[in-house]
């Protein structure tokens, strides 16, 4: 299985989707590859929790209708 790894760069939109409440099948959507393990990585803070959410999500981010 391919599992994508995370970057530096994918961290503050993780923990601002994860903010949102935007489900874990929505971020592995937006990065192809990215398992829910590695998204329960950066939200436990053992991957990159030095680094800060986002301020606002890409724009091509799908958002939840609550969260929109």
């Amino acid at each position: 299985m391919n599992d994508r790894k995370v970057t530096p760069d994918m961290v503050p939109v993780i923990k601002l989707a994860r903010h949102l409440d935007v489900p874990y099948s929505w971020i592995s959507g937006y990065y192809p590859g990215l398992n829910f393990g590695r998204i329960a990585d950066v939200m436990a803070g053992r991957l990159f929790p030095e680094i800060p959410p986002a301020s606002e999500l890409p724009p091509d981010f799908p958002l939840p209708a609550a969260a929109a």
